[in-house]
């Protein structure tokens, strides 16, 4: 996993400024969103283990996780194992900008890297030197107004493997309104999607940019807007869309004026077809996940889900993000160094301030339908490396961004409407309410 994240830190401000959400890790993280899954002291004792496995995919950090990883003897820190030029957290880098990752010994295994703008989430081309020293982007020029996530693993000298995950943004020019959303143009998505468009900058005259966008559906359905603030833009449907619907979304904001001296620059359309109707329902009180794919019961899988301490959210949920691995760290939502897993597999995000449900390959199997020890998230039974054929796997493969998980029986609230896309916990009244032109 940020997914990628890196959000907590910002989610915390945003939850705070809504007195609604807040989250744990791998199971989300609560205020103190991140000790992993059985993390009390004797669990530790038992859980704790040697990791620091080969990582893949693009990973936004996760605020979450499920046990407290022993990462063994470190020569050097990440930073100096792996270089990255712009500096993690630089912000306002020019589009001539330098950017390359870099390593001092050893060699580069993995780089992946992607750019989140006003196009949505896309994958950056590049290539590994063939000395494996170094990595650079196909392109020279860094796109504006975007924001660059960068995951490398690389072995040093010795054999030991090191993992980075850095973020950058680029300038935006003076005055220009961008929406940012995801995923991009193109995607098959599940039922559940709701539209979100993220302004990079605040929206005084919100009629006016919510009559630049419209989102239509075929076969048609009516769809409603509704605002989260003056940043955040979200669409859907009463209910959730029917599998083979098309969605069409225009994006007409290229001088449209936001607020003073503010103006849109879009102008583009975005399509979605949506799949397979799959619903994951979460029971928390009998550690179970009951998979329907269709209306028809696919699978009913055991899991873990959050402790007493931190129970998981309850409501309906919307896979954000997926990734194969990714890297949890109990920094990144409040819980200092008490944990950092570098290969936490199978992962899918679940809302912006770290929930996700995902692979656990470090807590005994009894644990599995048994026992809620988690800070938040949900947890599959797993290998190290991500199984293909474990709980974990066998969820994954059939998952896309867009499917719903539904958590109940969580002596947790109901998951915020603003955090992640939780805003099928709105009934179609209040949603409707939030549009700026009724």
């Amino acid at each position: 996993m940020t997914a990628h994240q890196q959000d907590r830190a910002g989610d915390r401000a945003q939850l705070r400024g809504t007195a609604r959400a807040r989250d744990r890790v791998p199971g989300r993280t609560r205020r103190r969103a991140g000790r992993p899954v059985a993390a009390r002291p004797a669990a530790r004792a038992r859980l704790a283990l040697a990791a620091l496995a080969g990582l893949a995919g693009a990973a936004a950090l996760a605020g979450c996780a499920d046990a407290e990883v022993f990462t063994g003897d470190k020569p050097h820190s990440r930073e100096q194992a792996i270089r990255v030029l712009p500096h993690d957290g630089a912000h306002g880098v020019r589009a001539d900008g330098r950017f390359e990752i870099r390593v001092p010994q050893g060699r580069l295994e993995r780089v992946s890297v992607s750019r989140t703008g006003g196009a949505g989430r896309r994958s950056v081309a590049g290539r590994i030197a063939p000395d494996g020293l170094s990595w650079r982007p196909a392109h020279a020029r860094l796109q504006l107004g975007a924001r660059y996530t960068v995951d490398a693993v690389a072995l040093d000298g010795a054999g030991r493997r090191a993992l980075r995950h850095t973020t950058f943004t680029t300038a935006a020019p003076d005055r220009r309104l961008i929406g940012y959303f995801s995923p991009q143009s193109g995607t098959t998505v599940g039922t559940g999607l709701i539209f979100s468009l993220v302004f990079n900058r605040p929206v005084a005259d919100r009629a006016a940019v919510e009559r630049a966008v419209t989102v239509g559906a075929r076969p048609a359905v009516e769809v409603a807007a509704h605002w989260f603030g003056h940043r955040r833009l979200d669409f859907r449907p009463r209910a959730r869309w029917r599998p083979g619907t098309t969605i069409t979304v225009q994006l007409r904001l290229r001088g449209v004026k936001a607020a003073p001296g503010s103006y849109g620059v879009q102008r583009k359309t975005v399509r979605y077809r949506v799949g397979r109707d799959q619903v994951g329902v979460i029971d928390a009180a009998r550690h179970t996940l009951t998979v329907r794919q269709d209306g028809r019961v696919a699978a009913v899988l055991p899991v873990t889900a959050g402790d007493d301490d931190n129970p998981t959210y309850n409501g309906t949920m919307v896979i954000l993000e997926r990734h194969s691995v990714t890297r949890m760290n109990g920094g990144t939502v409040g819980f200092g160094g008490e944990y950092d897993i570098p290969d936490v597999p199978h992962a899918m995000r679940l809302t912006r301030s770290g929930t996700f449900l995902h692979g656990n390959y470090w807590a005994p199997p009894e644990v599995f339908g048994g026992l809620n020890t988690s800070h938040g998230c949900v947890g599959l039974r797993d290998i190290k490396g991500g199984g293909p054929h474990t709980p974990a796997g066998w969820f994954y493969d059939r998952s896309i961004v867009g499917d719903t998980v539904v958590v109940e029986h969580s002596p947790e609230r109901t998951v915020a409407p603003d955090n992640g896309l939780g805003g099928w916990n709105l009934p179609w009244g209040p949603w409707r309410a939030g549009s700026a032109l009724r």
